[in-house]
């Protein structure tokens, strides 16, 4: 038997965008593990893409930014659903948007259209998500969310996404109440810190800011998508049952090596 426990059951994952996705590998571990996958993407080009990398796993189009889209997305799975009896044993939203178009702005200068934006497909997506696939949910459902290891740096080159990952951190106990009248379904999110996806290359500066946290990981080596993944798939199995509306950070021990001697020696001499 797998430790994971996740043969025939299914689950759903927003935000496959290519192989470089936390949301490719999440799926293809629980594929390997004997798990059924549903996909979600925003788009028709990446609908393609999903269909080549998940040949065998039912691919559907949701742009979140737009709630009836959620709305018509649940309507389509449930349709296909129906007749076979089946739950989802749970969902994974990896989903995250931010307009940096302009290139970075002070945090004062934030556009009130961009932050909004963001915060609705980064955010209330989660959220929304929650809400309209609920009736689709096992009783003992697990949701997880991806977000970022810490929302209280400043770091510059992030901006107002950080307040936005923080308002989804802080959903995870208000989902994870609300359910609990009528569901032990658990919401939980992973934290990494810095990783090389295609998503993070448009952030400006990030190339500079993933090469020094390689310096500030205690084993001077980045954090791979793949462990990131990996705990994810385990709060998504009843192994973390007992885990709810925690926020897990994945960050191979950089938060506590940021006066690491090679750094501070490079920065003062």
């Amino acid at each position: 038997m797998n430790f994971l426990q996740v043969e025939n059951k299914k689950f759903i994952i927003f935000g496959l965008a290519n192989k470089k996705s936390v949301a490719y590998a999440i799926g293809k571990i629980l594929i390997d593990q004997g798990a059924e996958v549903i996909h979600v993407v925003r788009s028709e080009e990446r609908l393609g893409n999903a269909k080549k990398l998940f040949p065998n796993s039912p691919v559907y189009i949701c742009d979140v930014e737009d709630e009836e889209n959620i709305i018509r997305v649940q309507a389509e799975i449930a349709k296909d659903l129906a007749g076979t009896g089946e739950k989802i044993a749970g969902i994974v939203h990896s989903i995250a948007f931010a307009n940096y178009s302009d290139g970075m702005k002070p945090f004062h200068e934030t556009r009130k259209d961009d932050f909004l934006q963001a915060v609705n497909i980064s955010c209330f997506s989660f959220i929304s998500i929650a809400n309209h696939f609920k009736d689709l949910l096992e009783e003992d459902a697990s949701v997880v969310t991806i977000t970022i290891s810490t929302t209280k740096m400043a770091s510059e080159n992030y901006g107002y996404m950080a307040p936005i990952k923080a308002a989804l951190d802080s959903s995870l106990c208000f989902l994870a109440k609300s359910f609990s009248e009528f569901s032990q379904v658990r919401f939980n999110a992973v934290a990494p810190s810095l990783l090389k996806t295609s998503a993070s290359a448009g952030i400006p500066g990030y190339v500079d800011s993933y090469l020094y946290a390689e310096k500030a990981i205690l084993r001077k080596k980045a954090l791979t998508t793949q462990e990131v993944s990996n705990t994810a798939a385990f709060l998504l199995s009843n192994r973390s049952s007992g885990i709810n509306c925690q926020t897990v950070v994945v960050d191979a021990g950089m938060s506590v090596n940021y006066f690491d001697k090679e750094i501070v020696t490079k920065t003062v001499s």
